[in-house]
């Protein structure tokens, strides 16, 4: 029978200590745990569109891309949420919660019989998703303390995109040689599966690590906890660093939402293969997933909001190339992905760094969760504007305005964002 401490219960006091060396084997368990969590998502990347013309036989973009729309906001949502539980219970329990709820998706997404069964899946995706990823996230910061938190995020966001791509890949490789159901959504069920085992049976909780650094960094103070209400508020709007933090993750899911929803119509469209399709889907998630290796630790060196500003125009570089370069699909395809991921990569975790510099631990968590929220937010802001615009102008389009809005974004965060990093 599994000991108390190897079924999650709460480690001694005395016993805790920050760090990712010191925390070594929780830390690498929930590397693994997210690279689970991030494949589920990229389960869709590929053929889920694909579906909803070629199957379904949808021919409106936003109706198409309502899945996508439902993950958004349904996430989002779910993300505010997961601060709030995971504040006030504990960050384990809301980590099985999610992989629990995940539980039916890949069985949803491979046998659906119509396309409502595709978006009630994406709605449980993004509950599960909402609450799993959350909590990968705050049990890092949790554990890393603030001396690596910029690595503790590139390791966390790389095992979750790299999964994403290299799904994305797989999803694809499979769906030219079977057909787009239900064989490339058979490996969900095996991340599911093992993702809720491992975070039931070895996962521990890491409240007691958020509290030891609360109390190590305000030892002569008392800081009290702010209302829900007042956490959103200075996260959203009020401080201009977190909402510079937040408009930016909105604005960078966006372009992934645009992406998942329009790259794989538009290629094909332009006479690329299935194949040649899951490519250009795996280059942009695998290069933002591993890139984060390197600039999770810059992050810690050179601060937050170079690679904030300097990441949001990478990528409104890529929008260039793909938008104008598809003459030549696959080529500026690739060129572009690789820019977009590149671009995500730096950003990515200077912003959870920067809202996890900015917040008390006491209340980090709920924090957290706000930026998540707008972040995530981005996925149905995108599609559905993709939606919108593809109607009107076509497809090529949607690339060129979020290119432009990335830009803005990216000068928004140079205008008003505050460097985080104490050094």
């Amino acid at each position: 029978m599994p000991s108390a401490s190897a079924i999650g219960a709460l480690p001694d006091r005395h016993d805790t200590k920050l760090g990712i060396r010191e925390n070594w084997q929780q830390f690498s368990l929930l590397v693994l745990v997210n690279a689970f969590v991030g494949g589920m998502v990229g389960l869709e990347r590929t053929v889920v569109p694909l579906i909803g013309t070629q199957e379904f036989g949808i021919g409106s973009e936003v109706v198409v891309f309502s899945f996508i729309i439902a993950f958004g906001v349904v996430k989002a949502l779910v993300n505010f949420a997961s601060g709030w539980l995971a504040d006030r219970f504990t960050r384990r329990a809301v980590l099985i919660a999610g992989w629990i709820v995940g539980l039916p998706v890949p069985f949803m997404l491979g046998y659906g019989p119509t396309w409502s069964w595709i978006v009630g899946a994406n709605v449980l995706l993004g509950i599960s998703q909402g609450l799993a990823w959350s909590m990968t996230v705050n049990m890092k910061i949790d554990l890393a303390g603030p001396r690596n938190r910029g690595l503790a995020m590139g390791l966390n966001e790389a095992a979750g995109y790299g999964a994403v791509g290299l799904t994305a890949l797989a999803t694809g490789y499979v769906a030219a040689h079977y057909g787009l159901r239900p064989e490339p959504f058979y490996i969900g069920i095996g991340y599911a599966v093992l993702g809720l085992v491992l975070s039931m049976f070895l996962v521990r909780d890491t409240r007691m690590h958020a509290s030891l650094e609360a109390s190590l960094h305000h030892a002569h103070a008392v800081v009290p906890r702010p209302s829900t209400r007042e956490v959103f508020a200075k996260t959203s709007w009020r401080d201009r660093t977190l909402f510079s933090v937040s408009q930016a993750g909105l604005v960078n899911n966006l372009n992934d939402g645009m992406s998942w929803g329009v790259f794989p119509l538009l290629f094909v469209a332009n006479g690329v293969s299935l194949e040649g399709v899951g490519i250009i889907k795996a280059v942009y998630p695998v290069i933002w997933g591993a890139g984060q290796v390197i600039t999770g630790p810059l992050a810690d060196r050179i601060g937050r909001k170079p690679l904030v500003v300097w990441g949001m125009i990478t990528q409104a570089l890529g929008h260039v190339v793909i938008g104008l370069g598809l003459a030549s699909p696959f080529t500026t395809g690739l060129a572009g992905s690789a820019l977009l991921g590149i671009g995500t990569a730096m950003v990515y975790p200077a912003l959870l760094a920067a809202v996890g510099d900015s917040a008390h631990p006491s209340w980090r968590a709920t924090s957290v969760g706000v930026y998540r929220f707008w972040r995530d937010l981005g996925y149905a802001v995108g599609a559905l504007m993709s939606g919108a615009i593809a109607g009107l102008l076509g497809l090529v389009w949607t690339v060129h305005v979020a290119g432009l809005l990335t830009l803005l974004s990216g000068l928004v965060a140079w205008r008003l964002m505050n460097e985080t990093l104490d050094r």
